[in-house]
């Protein structure tokens, strides 16, 4: 059991807040935002809410962990920015695992947000940061890197090579053998069939990737 601080006042955060409440021997104490946004906020689910700048002096690092369940927008990146700064503030961090979640003792990193219906097979490993919204099929002996974002329902399929960053929509395939480079954001029900390029964008069934980068599309 940790005490917990959540990044984040949005939906999110609130969906954070709930799964550890009802889902996890965690306690959630506090929420924290960059000062800039807090919008004189001082209270979120009846919990403080304090600026980010300011947590470790107000909830110190020995007595509390970190979680920042973020979206993925800017591939990720955003994530990965509040990650490494509250590491450098001298937190650890905890991960949400449902217990609806099907796993069979996976390796699974820190501030990692697994959600219900989740069914990971055995002999795959998953990095840290990662977030696996609800419903999805991680296949058998596959590999998923840090800072990656699942939606709903995607089948990545066996022996697959995810890379940092990446971003599946909604019901999208992955075949099985595949390696998916860095950057990767596969579109609402694409399928892809073959390994990708770093930070391309793929549509369609068979996916086809677009000119234009993921990192200045979503």
């Amino acid at each position: 059991m940790a005490n917990v601080i959540i990044f984040g006042v949005l939906d999110t955060a609130e969906l954070a807040h709930f799964y550890l409440t009802h889902d996890s021997e965690h306690e959630v104490v506090a929420f924290t935002v960059n000062r800039e946004f807090m919008n004189n906020a001082t209270e979120f689910r009846g919990l403080p809410v304090v600026a980010f700048e300011d947590v470790e002096s107000l909830f110190p690092p020995s007595d509390h962990q970190f979680f920042a369940p973020m979206t993925g927008r800017g591939m990720n990146k955003n994530r990965e920015r509040v990650y490494e700064q509250a590491k450098a503030k001298g937190y650890t961090f905890i991960s949400y695992i449902s217990s609806k979640a099907t796993t069979f003792g996976n390796e699974i990193g820190e501030n990692c947000f697994i959600l219900e219906d989740n069914t990971i097979q055995p002999f795959t490993t998953i990095g840290n940061n990662v977030v696996l919204w609800s419903g999805n099929h991680i296949g058998h002996h596959g590999r998923i890197d840090d800072h990656v974002f699942f939606t709903s329902h995607v089948v990545m399929s066996g022996h697959c090579h995810i890379g940092s960053y990446s971003f599946f929509g909604v019901n999208s395939t992955i075949r099985d053998y595949l390696t998916i480079a860095e950057g990767t954001l596969l579109g609402m029900a694409s399928a892809i069939y073959k390994d990708t390029e770093p930070w391309g964008v793929y549509i369609g069934n068979p996916a086809k990737k677009l000119p234009k980068p993921s990192h200045e599309t979503y």
